[in-house]
């Protein structure tokens, strides 16, 4: 399975920008999915994730209120709405997912349990 990431791209201090990630096999409806980023000269970043089973979200503490994930079945595409954008949220950002174990399989993956991965996507905030 791979992982297409779309949006990227240069924008200022306190803009906008929104992340699509569309998977190769299946639907979004199919896998848990998450987010991260890696900054230059860091380490890979948990930004946040959503379960498959829908409205179940977890975000880094940090990013909460600013970053929101959301899931359009009929565009079968997750997304990454970033508001109010700092220069240090300049990273590459790339989507992650997995398929559930189970249909009870409701809670949002641990980042260390993803095991598809998209290409990444560069986003720079300018200040």
């Amino acid at each position: 399975v791979s992982l297409v990431e779309s949006g990227g791209g240069l924008v200022q201090a306190g803009d906008s920008l929104r992340l699509a990630c569309t998977p190769s096999e299946r639907t979004v409806e199919d896998y848990h999915m998450g987010w991260f980023r890696q900054a230059p000269g860091k380490g890979r970043e948990y930004v946040g994730g959503l379960s498959w089973f829908g409205p179940n979200t977890k975000y880094l503490e940090s990013l909460k209120g600013r970053f929101t994930i959301s899931r359009d079945d009929a565009a079968n595409t997750w997304s990454l709405q970033m508001n109010n954008l700092l220069p240090e949220d300049t990273a590459v950002y790339y989507c992650a997912a997995a398929p559930p174990k189970g249909y009870g399989d409701y809670k949002v993956l641990e980042p260390d349990e993803y095991e598809y991965w998209g290409q990444g996507t560069q986003v720079t905030v300018s200040s």
